[in-house]
């Protein structure tokens, strides 16, 4: 591997230059695409200094001629290299002019302009912008944007770019085109075009002050149907943004396309956001009540980035989470408003303990704003995007609603047009409060998840419970001693049978609340409760108030008091998962088959029996720790005993519980509309689950399901059980769903990672050939999650064998993406990089495939990056 200098926040300067209006032309032609820029630059200097020399970025450009100020510019007064030209005397303004050629549909690697099936279309964040033209590319240059599209229409219909059309026509030569302006100053990464044939689904939103907006969203013509969810979660989206933030949209047009071959999940390009269909499509022929509430999410995601990324964006790549951490945490406001708030909570809690923590804890662990890069694509991590939302949260939490909100109102009167810094959004929300937030500053600086400690003290003398906190931050590498956080806990406190009492501090009056917020700010504290009847069992870090691990050592009747009687869903769910857990870690300690404790199972009767009241709640209470998750709290993962303890359990659930499990199963209507139809399929299709794992008759049930279901969740749910228990039958009903269902890519996606993710002896071997079956495309981002990922992530006994089998055939794929896709190799890596977790056999194997990748010619710099830690870690 070559050595590479990274990116550091410290070398951070400002442009040189700053560009007032950009030009562009695009004629998009099948073997070549000619672009041509215009802008005029102005040098960012104090008045009387010299400019200096200014950069512009580019990669893979063919430059056909450079002029400023009209006169070609001779080879002596610009440095060309491989990154980009640097133009080595400039006035303090001028106009320069620059004609490149790419070549689209030889763009593999997704970044940039590329031509997926029969589209262009494009991905500039981060530094896609710099493959199609020289210019400044970095986030902190804003300009505004005329462009116009050149294209034959018989192929290219519809051409669209970011803003408003101004102009279009037709041409001598039987060319059309289509002149689009964006009035809003925006950097490179923002900007987007698309040019094909298209199906429009039109509709009209009137804002809140009157406004008549457009929206426009475009799918391929075999996919019109299914748009209609994704138009309704648009429509909602906006009208929740003015409801909550008091944010309307600022165009007259509001535009979504959905392509097939995207490496992420969408993109906020402003007014054009780009979608990969798995995110847009979604009927109840094809789609999961998963994928329903992706579409929902994303959708709104994207647009509330209109403001929380657009409007105001970063001043440099280092600041992603500004963007991305908050509008993460409005989304999951946003989607708790329009579902139950309880379940998704828990879904974010889940997600964060199942991928961030991990993240905390390995080799590419970073700060929520990290410090160096050496490729910026690296860094779209769960770390950036859902800790930063914890970490937006965490102000929300200690400022409360309306404070937050002020805080909102402040961030956007000083910002609307910049390009800035977290630093800007934590003095917005301390002045609008007049609070004192430095200290919090640190949840951007420092990686690694932090663990609360606490232990309390009855004293029935006095009537005084004591509440000891502390906090301490795990080492991580480059970052040996962390400082105390700014960390909110919110805490209640439980009597023996359940319930809630008074948290009065000494000196208090009046009537205590039953429920705080405490500020840990010091390394320690200690809190003390008056009049307290009886020793109680605490509730902490309730609604998961801080991004943290709970050390709190809590008997099993004070987590069955937590699980049968707190009034804080998280928490009960969390009382009822650190149960499982315990009887799980047991299990795989021991060598013997789980035991469930007679207390423990009047616990799980007490859940069953409310299933009525929220289906949803209950299967998340009810559904066992992951593989990964089980693993995550060993020093060394036992891979084997972890699945032989879950898969115990899973039976031993089945059969103990079967009676309530049929119940369910009978009497849930998975007919019922909207949200309450999604959650009696959940609950009913984990039902199912448990039912499968406890013997034949569950397979049996699934067969029937399969056969009479009219909706994709329980369709998918019945072949799941199936797969797992239905022997040779199983193979057939595969069969036919593949052939049932071929011509629909996002049901195909489904089908290979339903395979995927099938444990028993035959799952490598079984994932290796559908690497060669025809629905299966390394060259699709969807294909390679859908089969690769799947299996290296969620298949922990296929994917570790003892042989190495399983690295190698990721690694395999890792180095054939390499020289196609590097964003999409770095990304499925990952799995290869928690060597250190597992026993020395594995380890070993694991160790050998990184090499292996490492010693990989002409390796990129993304891949270079994660391997370069990995093997140091």
């Amino acid at each position: 591997m070559t050595s590479l200098q990274p990116v550091r926040l410290r070398d951070y300067t400002p442009p040189t230059h700053l560009v007032d209006a950009l030009e562009l032309t695009f004629d998009l032609g099948d073997a070549y695409t000619e672009v041509r820029s215009r802008f005029r630059v102005r040098a960012n200097v104090p008045p009387g200094e010299d400019p200096q020399p200014l950069r512009l970025h580019g990669r893979h450009l063919e430059l056909q001629s450079l002029h400023v100020d009209g006169a070609p510019v001779s080879g002596d007064a610009y440095l060309e290299d491989p990154e980009g030209l640097t133009l080595l005397a400039l006035p303090a303004e001028a106009t320069i002019e620059i004609v490149t050629v790419i070549h689209p549909q030889e763009n593999t690697a997704l970044d940039g302009l590329y031509r997926s099936g029969g589209l262009f279309c494009t991905q500039c964040e981060p530094e896609g912008f710099r493959r199609i033209t020289y210019f400044p590319d970095r986030p902190d240059v804003m300009t505004t944007y005329t462009v116009t599209l050149i294209a034959d229409p018989e192929p290219y219909p519809v051409l669209l770019a970011n803003g408003n059309r101004v102009d279009h026509g037709e041409r001598a030569d039987g060319r059309h085109w289509a002149t689009w302006h964006d009035p809003h100053p925006k950097p490179t990464y923002l900007f987007a075009l698309v040019a094909g044939d298209l199906h429009l689904h039109e509709e009209r939103y009137t804002t809140r002050s009157g406004r008549d907006i457009q929206l426009h969203l475009y799918v391929e013509h075999a996919n019109a149907g299914k748009t209609a969810h994704a138009m309704r979660s648009l429509r909602k989206a906006m009208a929740w943004d003015e409801d909550t933030y008091g944010l309307e949209y600022d165009l007259d047009t509001y535009m979504i396309v959905a392509v097939d071959d995207f490496n992420m999940g969408a993109m906020e390009n402003k007014g054009l956001n780009i979608f990969n269909t798995v995110c847009v499509l979604a009927d109840e022929t094809i789609s999961t009540d998963g994928d329903f509430e992706t579409v929902e999410a994303v959708v709104a995601h994207e647009y509330f980035h209109n403001w929380t990324g657009n409007r105001v964006t970063c001043r440099d790549w280092f600041q992603l989470s500004l963007k991305e951490g908050l509008t993460v945490f409005r989304e999951q406001q946003f989607c708790a408003d329009m579902g139950s708030p309880a379940v998704k909570r828990i879904q974010d809690t889940r997600l964060l303990r199942s991928i961030q923590f991990p993240e905390d804890d390995g080799p590419m662990a970073h700060p929520v704003r990290p410090e160096s890069y050496l490729e910026i694509s690296n860094f779209y991590t769960a770390t950036v995007y859902d800790k930063g939302a914890e970490v937006i949260r965490m102000y929300h939490t200690l400022l409360g609603e309306d404070g937050f909100r002020r805080g909102m109102d402040l961030y956007f009167q000083r910002h609307d047009g910049q390009a800035v810094t977290c630093e800007d959004f934590l003095a917005a929300m301390a002045d609008a409060n007049h609070v004192d937030l430095d200290q919090f500053s640190r949840w951007y600086t420092q990686a690694g998840t932090p663990v609360v400690q606490a232990g309390g003290r009855y004293d029935a003398s006095t009537r005084r419970y004591h509440l000891q906190l502390s906090q301490h931050t795990p080492a991580r590498p480059g970052q040996t001693h962390a400082l105390p956080l700014h960390l909110p806990v919110r805490l209640g406190l439980l009597t023996g049978d359940g319930q809630p009492l008074p948290l009065r501090l000494p000196g208090e009056t009046g009537q205590a609340p039953l429920e705080r917020v405490v500020a840990l700010r010091d390394a320690s504290m200690e809190l003390v409760f008056e009049d307290i009847p009886e020793a109680p069992v605490p509730s902490l870090l309730r609604d998961f108030s801080a991004p943290a691990v709970l050390d709190y050592a809590h008997s099993e009747d004070e987590l069955l008091t937590l699980l049968a009687h707190d009034t804080d869903p998280v928490n009960r769910w969390d009382a009822g998962q650190r149960l499982l857990l315990n009887t799980l870690l047991a299990s795989v300690e021991s060598g013997q088959p789980p035991e469930l404790s007679e207390p423990l199972r009047e616990a799980v009767h007490h859940v069953l029996s409310g299933w009525r009241t929220d289906p949803a709640f209950v299967a998340e209470v009810l559904t066992l720790p992951s593989e990964d998750y089980i693993a995550e709290q060993q020093v060394v993962a036992d891979i084997d005993g972890i699945h032989t303890a879950r898969e115990a359990l899973r039976n031993r659930f089945g059969s103990s519980f079967a009676d309530a499990w049929r119940t369910i199963h009978d009497q849930c209507d998975p007919h019922a509309p909207g949200v309450n139809g999604a959650s009696a399929r959940r609950l009913r299709n984990l039902a199912l689950s448990y039912l499968g794992a406890a013997g034949p008759q569950g397979a049996e049930l699934a067969m029937r399901q399969y056969h009479a279901a009219t909706h994709m969740s329980d369709r998918l749910a019945a072949l799941e059980v199936l797969i797992e228990h239905g022997g040779s039958t199983a193979d057939r009903l595969v069969a036919a769903f593949h052939d049932q269902w071929r011509h629909e890519p996002l049901v195909i996606n489904k089908w290979l990672r339903l395979q995927a993710t099938a444990t028993g002896r035959n799952a490598l071997e079984r994932v290796r050939a559908l690497t060669a079956h025809p629905g299966f495309d390394i060259r699709n981002p969807n294909r390679v999650r859908a089969l690769l990922g799947a299996f290296s992530q969620s298949n922990p006994v296929g994917f570790h064998r003892t042989d190495g089998a399983g690295y190698r055939l990721l690694a395999d794929y890792v180095v054939e993406l390499n020289a196609m896709n590097p964003q999409m190799a770095a990304r499925l890596v990952l799995p290869l990089t928690r060597w250190r977790r597992l026993d020395p056999r594995r380890a070993g194997h694991m160790f050998e495939q990184l090499e292996r990748i490492g010693n990989t010619p002409k390796l990129s710099k993304d891949l270079q990056e994660v391997i370069t830690k990995s093997l140091a870690s």
